[in-house]
């Protein structure tokens, strides 16, 4: 048969799959619901937090006990604009619960008169680093009392007519980011690529699996490959269905992050975290080969299943591989690898990171996961289309 029949076929195929796809709405809502909304659900929770620790910062209030021991870091901290509030009794078993989310100074009663006689009194800063909000309150608590240790000693060495500032700080340190503030935003926003991804692979789960062993449960794929269709013909119309709805919810994931930044309560994450459409299409086509290759991918391990549940645990190692590659970027402390352009899912979170950090892509970037989707992609529907002829021809 000629090109132009084998493409009319195919359509024919795609346009069924298309339609048996969207007829399952309860199925299609369970789908979207996870994979639209959680990413953005994440984002809106995690820039909670950050605004109620920004708000705490604002207020400029600390928690402690014994404050009335010691008059002269009294003094320092009210200059430094800090309010003092006493800290409840049962501090310790209020933060190892987690209901208080401040860490507490606790100041000895021999405060004062260890500080005349030139000794040095402990102070205590109690936190609880399960606690992870109490937590991020220890370094005020160390900044204060630093400081109060540097004020005392300048002023002693004024006393003796020492040039304190030249003594104590011989070096000035000047601190210079290079990072922009976009790729600074990475270290929060890093956690979008990821559920794009996911969003890929639960959009293509469904119609893949659905699509071979589901028809092959129900019967109806051995009617279908008796049609004189091209065995090729019939599984490209299959895997364009399942390569299309992967698409479609990765799209409906990355517009999710456009309405849900704006209702961030941070206004620092705000500013940093500049999702727009530009961002939207750039992540759309760097999902293609993804969406491609994982789509063809589901349907080789659902095709030599007999039942929908047998081809569910199959893929559930490909979905689990592929959705924790991103992970591997975490845990490596070296910085990403040139073999990272190589491995689906880990690519393309390598890729769209470069996109939040406003860096620029190039071919040389591109193309290792363009080749590598297009390879898995031809090999696993001939492998498809293989097992659908070894059907016709004799019983399975």
């Amino acid at each position: 048969m000629s090109g132009l029949s084998l493409m009319k076929n195919g359509l024919v195929v795609f346009a069924k799959e298309l339609t048996d796809a969207l007829r399952d709405r309860r199925t299609l809502l369970r789908l979207l619901v996870p994979a639209v909304l959680m990413g953005p659900l994440m984002l809106l929770a995690l820039s909670g937090l950050i605004g109620s620790l920004e708000e705490r910062a604002e207020q400029r209030q600390i928690l402690v006990q014994g404050i009335e021991n010691a008059p002269t870091l009294r003094n320092y901290i009210e200059r430094q604009t800090y309010t003092i509030k006493p800290a409840p009794a049962d501090y310790e078993a209020r933060l190892r619960a987690t209901t208080l989310l401040e860490p507490v100074l606790v100041i000895g009663k021999d405060f004062e008169q260890q500080l005349r006689d030139g000794e040095q009194p402990v102070v205590e800063i109690v936190s609880d680093s399960a606690n992870q909000r109490a937590g991020a309150g220890v370094g005020v608590l160390s900044r204060l009392v630093a400081g109060f240790n540097s004020e005392r000693a300048t002023l002693a060495l004024a006393l003796r007519g020492v040039n304190a500032g030249e003594l104590l700080h011989a070096v000035d340190a000047e601190e210079r980011d290079l990072a922009s503030v976009q790729a600074r935003a990475t270290r929060i926003t890093s956690m979008v690529p990821m559920f794009i991804i996911m969003a890929v692979l639960y959009g293509a789960l469904t119609a893949a699996l659905d699509s071979t062993a589901g028809e092959r449960e129900r019967g109806s794929l051995e009617p279908l490959l008796m049609n004189p269709v091209q065995a090729f013909a019939l599984v490209a119309g299959k895997w364009g269905a399942v390569a299309l709805l992967g698409m479609a919810v990765a799209l409906l994931s990355n517009l999710s992050f456009i309405p849900a930044q704006w209702l961030i309560r941070s206004d620092s994450l705000q500013a940093m975290f500049q999702f727009g459409l530009h961002e939207v299409w750039t992540f759309l086509l760097l999902q293609l080969p993804l969406a491609a290759g994982l789509g063809a991918l589901l349907m080789a391990v659902a095709i030599r299943s007999k039942t929908l549940k047998e081809a569910q645990a199959g893929s559930a190692l490909v979905m689990t591989l592929v959705g924790l590659a991103p992970m591997i970027a975490l845990f490596n402390p070296g910085g990403e690898a040139a073999w990272y352009l190589w491995v689906p899912g880990l690519a393309q979170n390598s890729l769209m990171m470069l996109v939040l950090k406003g860096e620029a892509l190039t071919m040389a970037k591109v193309m290792p996961s363009v080749v590598v989707g297009v390879g898995l992609t031809l090999a696993c529907l001939a492998y498809v289309a293989g097992s659908m002829r070894r059907a016709v021809a004799g019983p399975r």
